[in-house]
């Protein structure tokens, strides 16, 4: 979620539109929050609730032209079975296709095996150091291969590096066996995981993603995953950059070609079997965005790189990302009933970042909707409104504005009178 970066230190001045009632009255905000968000400022309405749409063209950069919104284009039609497109921080779908579409997600498989590898070394069950046994079963698996010998041990790290850089599958196995006793263990803790990622259309067998019943993922699934991992272990992820993995004084390359092709790509990985097709998972961060791309199911190893490359060429091109408010930052001053105090900041229990069109920020409308009473006491933390970002009808964000403090009762007399100042209001208008 985005705007225009500011080419100066002090944010522009911005108009707010306020609504009460059926009638619109323009008026000029008076600043802004912390970090240059734009700063709300409340009107009285005396009705159930309080609506402040705003409309911002406050940190808008860029030349007078920019103030003229600029067209987007349709987002580029592919030829791949299934494909998805979204902003890392926001989780924005920028362009899609078939993105709930279970199918078979081969090579793909092993993001998921990094993933529960990555938690089981988080959580100090394993660590980097490690020396893994090899099995023979795990010297036997088929396919693409990091060489490891049965009989031999090899470092959890090593293997790890044989997982993604290399896409080994018996590497796979190996650590498969070492964390969990067996593979179809492993696969288990690999369903459990993605339950708790919300996967709702992906089911795991095995941790290679050689072809096997009901194993199968969507676009949407991984492109979670992946968000996941990213957040998660940042220092796991960053193998996926490593270019080259020599391992038994064989030097194999990555597999994802972007990295090559593209500085801003830092990751996944790649994908195939004649089931799945050609598959590539890729990331790539560009001036603090970050974008995940999924392919699947593409006609070629060409075709899956240059399908990749287009959705994140469209994705940086056409949208950004921004942070609208910190945590800390007091977005709306409420009146209190029957406190120690008149007012109560509100807040967001979490940062707010959108994703929107560049050049669309001053169509960007942020909406506070409030009871028309709010009682003490009041504990900082407590849910008191509701705040939402929206462009042209489309919501891009969504969620609780929180009280910033705690706001003691007040004592009975000044209880009583505001309960006599309220039934008045009430009676009387």
């Amino acid at each position: 979620m985005g705007f225009h970066r500011t080419n100066g230190d002090s944010p522009a001045a911005g108009w707010l539109l306020l609504r009460r009632r059926r009638r619109a009255v323009l008026g000029q905000a008076k600043g802004f929050g912390r970090r240059e968000a734009p700063f709300l400022h409340a009107i009285d309405v005396p009705r159930r609730m309080r609506l402040l749409p705003a409309i911002f063209a406050a940190l808008l950069i860029a030349a007078p032209a920019a103030h003229c919104a600029s067209v987007v284009p349709a987002p580029p039609n592919l030829s791949s079975v299934s494909y998805l497109l979204i902003d890392a921080d926001t989780g924005k779908v920028i362009a899609e296709r078939n993105s709930d579409k279970p199918v078979p997600p081969a090579s793909l498989t092993k993001v998921m095996t990094g993933y529960v590898a990555a938690g089981e070394i988080e959580s100090r069950r394993i660590a980097l150091t490690d020396m893994v046994p090899v099995s023979v079963n795990a010297w036997r698996t088929p396919g693409s291969r990091m060489f490891i010998q049965e009989g031999t041990e090899v470092s959890v790290e090593d293997l790890l590096r044989g997982i993604i850089i290399q896409s080994g599958n018996d590497s796979s196995v190996a650590l498969a066996e070492y964390i969990a006793g067996s593979e179809a263990a492993f696969a288990g803790m690999m369903n459990q995981r993605a339950v708790e990622l919300g996967m709702v259309n992906s089911s795991f067998r095995n941790a290679t993603g050689l072809p096997a019943e009901d194993h199968y993922t969507s676009a949407w699934d991984l492109a979670l995953l992946t968000r996941a991992y990213i957040r998660q272990f940042p220092e796991n992820y960053a193998l996926n950059s490593e270019k080259s993995f020599t391992y038994n004084n064989i030097e194999q390359p990555n597999r994802n070609r972007l990295l090559w092709r593209d500085r801003s790509v830092d990751g996944v990985k790649t994908g195939y079997t004649k089931a799945a097709g050609y598959c590539l998972l890729a990331s790539a961060v560009r001036d603090g965005m970050r974008l995940i791309s999924v392919v699947m199911g593409a006609d070629n190893d060409a075709h899956r790189v240059q399908e990749s490359q287009m959705l994140l060429s469209y994705g940086f091109r056409f949208f950004e990302t921004k942070r609208l408010y910190e945590v800390d930052a007091p977005l709306e001053s409420a009146a209190v009933w029957y406190g120690q105090a008149d007012t109560v900041e509100l807040g967001v229990a979490a940062p707010v970042t959108i994703t929107f069109p560049r050049g669309h920020y001053d169509q960007v409308a942020v909406e506070m909707t409030l009871p028309e009473v709010i009682e003490a006491p009041i504990e900082a933390g407590d849910e008191l409104g509701e705040l939402r970002v929206s462009l042209n009808e489309e919501t891009l964000y969504s969620g609780p504005l929180i009280a910033l403090s705690n706001v003691g009762e007040a004592g009975i007399l000044a209880r009583l009178g505001d309960f006599l100042t309220l039934l008045f209001r009430r009676m009387f208008g």
